[in-house]
């Protein structure tokens, strides 16, 4: 049976559909390339055509998804400032432990702080990252100069 415009198109829209509920991507350059195959289909092109081009599409765009994810840097979760609204937030830290911990007060409650980098130092300090329940923090005033 020859392939026609309209189950190439319904085979991209199914694809789509399930490409929202997984949210990865790679379904969505499936559909780019069952699309390919509809435009095939338009052109009167041989079903062998069709498919072909379905396929070549199709994994072309898989493989440059997945070349391009690669290749970028991965931010982990906790330093994620999409993920986390609190990283990148400046805190007030008045007194460190001998281990580079802090309680400080932050959202109306108190929460456990560590250093990440900087000296600890009373000051001021930016959210770089939120391990489980703990702020991690990295310094932002440049500590005090030993020139004179």
């Amino acid at each position: 049976m020859p392939s026609t415009p309209l189950q190439w198109w319904i085979a991209t829209a199914v694809l789509v559909a399930l490409e929202l509920g997984s949210g990865s991507f790679y379904l969505l350059m499936l559909a780019v390339g069952a699309a390919a195959g509809a435009l095939a289909a338009h052109l009167g092109l041989d079903v062998a055509i069709q498919w072909s081009a379905a396929a070549l599409v199709g994994i072309g765009a898989v493989a440059l998804l997945y070349l391009t994810r690669r290749r970028a840097p991965r931010r982990a979760l906790q330093s994620n400032r999409d993920v986390n609204l609190d990283i990148g937030s400046v805190v007030e830290v008045r007194q460190w432990d001998p281990a580079g911990n802090a309680r400080i007060r932050w959202r109306g409650t108190e929460w456990q702080a560590r250093l990440g980098r900087g000296p600890a130092l009373p000051g001021r300090f930016r959210i770089a990252a939120v391990d489980a329940n703990t702020l991690v923090l990295d310094a932002l005033d440049p500590p005090p100069s030993s020139h004179s």
